[in-house]
């Protein structure tokens, strides 16, 4: 079972949002979106929903096309919140859970545990409108969840979560893929794409500039970083061979390198100067190549 897009592209207009995408997304997988606003990826995540019909192209979950009777097996987290504010939280929950066709005591056994497991039994009767916005962001998580998807289309999760709330909203993200669930999901913030997905892609003006396995990104990517710190001038590394970007930090420099030979040839410049307190070769981060493919941070 797997999530096939292929050559699918989406107008609006004169302007082109999705530009003939092509994605595999196994099984199970965990899958990352990232790209600028506006670079296509809710338009997409509507597009595998339904919710918006592509001008060209197909989009299959199994083998077959997505259609009205998919949301039993289908959830989805929008960046925009869409909860009533003025119903209680358990009507509202259950009520979405029997519209995908869950019964109605399952429901409310299963949104007991989700409950608990939030620390937010409490507010099992409250409504939505008397929450903060972190405890309305589970109480959305949740309605996405309920319903025991096996495929979870998220738009941006963790958004305007405290860390403590983003490792519990992550740790149950988690479980749910290693119980069997398909994962997409969308990060500004790519160290949590970098730490849970396998796979990802990045789009860029409605195409994707990058897609594959994390390890085939970097791999590719080619370039490393050096850090080190010494009790050393290191300003001469700036225009070293195979150098290149330089950056001063509190205690010593990153370098971003050609390859591990530039690697090996700086430590060999370097040693018997100086106490070297540190000196390591990380791979290329997801930044990193977002920066070089789309030419901008990330924000």
């Amino acid at each position: 079972m797997s999530l096939q897009l292929e050559n699918v592209t989406k107008r609006f207009g004169s302007f082109t949002a999705v530009n003939n995408l092509t994605l595999s997304i196994p099984e199970k997988a965990m899958f990352g979106f990232l790209g600028a606003n506006g670079a296509g990826k809710t338009t997409t995540f509507r597009m595998i929903l339904g919710l918006l019909t592509a001008n060209e192209g197909r989009i299959t979950w199994n083998q077959r096309e997505i259609n009205d009777a998919a949301s039993a097996f289908i959830g989805y987290l929008p960046e925009e919140r869409g909860l009533y504010p003025k119903l209680k939280v358990k009507d509202q929950l259950i009520y979405l859970a029997r519209l995908r066709g869950m019964d109605k005591q399952e429901a409310a056994k299963e949104l007991s545990k989700w409950l608990d497991r939030f620390h937010i039994p409490a507010y099992e009767n409250k409504r939505v409108e008397e929450l903060s916005k972190g405890n309305q962001q589970k109480i959305q998580f949740i309605a996405a969840v309920l319903h025991k998807p096996t495929l979870l289309i998220l738009d941006e999760p963790f958004s305007g979560l405290d860390p403590v709330n983003v490792e519990m909203l992550k740790s149950a993200v988690l479980d749910l893929k290693e119980n069997g669930s398909t994962i997409v999901f969308s990060s500004h913030r790519m160290e949590h794409v970098e730490e849970m997905c396998e796979s990802l892609c990045i789009m860029h003006h409605g195409q994707p500039v990058v897609h594959g396995s994390l390890r085939e990104v970097k791999s590719a990517f080619g370039k490393k970083n050096v850090v080190i710190h010494a009790d050393m001038d290191l300003q001469f590394l700036e225009q070293f061979h195979g150098v290149l970007n330089w950056r001063k930090t509190t205690e010593g420099v990153k370098l971003q390198i050609e390859n591990e030979e530039t690697a090996q040839a700086i430590l060999n410049q370097i040693a018997g100067k100086g106490f070297i307190r540190k000196f390591e070769l990380e791979e290329p981060s997801l930044n990193d190549i977002f920066i070089e493919k789309v030419g901008a941070a990330y924000e």
